[in-house]
């Protein structure tokens, strides 16, 4: 079995919603839009875990919880660091398994090397790139900050190597130029590189590839598993195309308004799916066969994801599901396991 680099448990993330002067008065409680309510899972060393839903269901401010852009509202975060970061860490904040509290209050110096090595390239790499930095300069930035490189010409080398093993080449051809002087798959090939100057062993790609015209995507993803093949990295890789989900993770979480609803390996997830709305996101994915393209399939679920400040009781899922019993809006179901390694949350598959 592989190693486990990642485990989060009961992760929550709620952001308050602005109270009027009425509600102030007149003493309600404060609401909450709970992004995140309550997920489980575990990241293998070498794997790339995907996390699949619509717009709004959480899996982004998932991301930014697994690196520390936001604080957790509640749950656990525990990381295992590499071996050389490890023997720097005072075993006070490591528990008997390796691993480290993510959650707790760590020193700054423990915190900074626990960042390095975990890393984030978002969806949009021109809102992510500053615009008044050339390419030399980013790149530079994060080996400053990280104390990596004793002299420039060491960061030089470093950085043209780095732009090497996202094939931007030759380097000096890139270095002196801005973010606005590249194409949509070269700023993406940056902002990859900047990630992994840093040679971190945990890398969230916030839908790296939506931005980008078709013919790049597959460049970018066959970048991500080279990268990966030679380091051992693992991915938390977000999207919402299950296609894509399908060719390059190794397992797949699909969220729903803030909870897991199905978890499993590709294979099961896309080939044997459990959950009614796992199944309306496959009938939704268009059908490649030339025969079939005036053909419409009828999706199994309507209406629109609610609020995540209004949360339906029971299963979240039921108002839209063409199989909605009454003990789904009154009792939400628990992940349970319906073959090996494959979980459902879904009072189809529980005994009731």
């Amino acid at each position: 079995m592989s190693e486990v680099v990642f485990r989060a448990k009961g992760l929550k993330k709620y952001f308050p919603l602005r109270r009027s002067m009425k509600e102030i008065l007149t003493l309600k409680p404060r609401r909450y839009v709970k992004a995140v309510d309550g997920v489980d899972f575990d990241i293998k060393v070498g794997e790339v875990f995907c996390l699949v839903g619509e717009s709004g269901c959480g899996k982004t401010t998932t991301g930014r919880l697994i690196t520390r852009l936001l604080e957790p509202t509640g749950g656990l975060m525990l990381y295992k660091p590499t071996r050389e970061t490890l023997e720097k860490v005072s075993p006070k904040y490591v528990d008997k398994d390796g691993y480290v509290n993510l959650t707790s209050k760590l020193p700054k110096r423990i915190d900074k090397m626990l960042r390095q090595e975990i890393q984030i390239i978002f969806q949009d790499p021109f809102g992510s790139l500053d615009p008044r930095m050339t390419v030399y300069s980013i790149l530079k930035e994060p080996l400053i900050v990280h104390n990596i490189g004793d002299s420039e010409e060491e960061r030089r080398e470093i950085i043209y190597r780095a732009l090497s093993e996202v094939k931007l080449t030759p380097p000096e051809q890139f270095i002196n130029r801005y973010p606005h002087m590249l194409s949509g798959g070269q700023r993406q090939r940056v902002a990859f590189a900047r990630a992994m100057i840093l040679r971190p062993t945990l890398v969230v790609t916030d839908e790296p590839v939506s931005m980008l015209d078709v013919s790049i995507r597959a460049e970018i993803l066959q970048l991500m598993l080279d990268m990966q093949a030679g380091r051992n990295l693992s991915y938390v890789f977000i999207t919402h195309d299950l296609a894509v989900a399908n060719y390059l993770c190794t397992r797949i979480a699909v969220m729903y308004l803030g909870k897991i609803v199905e978890l499993g390996t590709a294979d099961q997830v896309i080939n044997n799916p459990q959950h009614p709305y796992t199944k309306a996101l496959i009938a939704a994915v268009p059908e490649p066969d030339p025969k079939n393209r005036f053909k419409v399939r009828e999706l199994p679920i309507t209406g629109e994801v609610p609020s995540a400040a209004e949360i339906p009781p029971g299963c979240r899922f039921h108002p839209r599901c063409p199989y909605a019993m009454d003990i789904c809006r009154r009792e939400e179901p628990p992940l349970l396991e319906v073959e090996p390694g494959h979980y459902v949350a879904c009072w189809l598959h529980a005994k009731h």
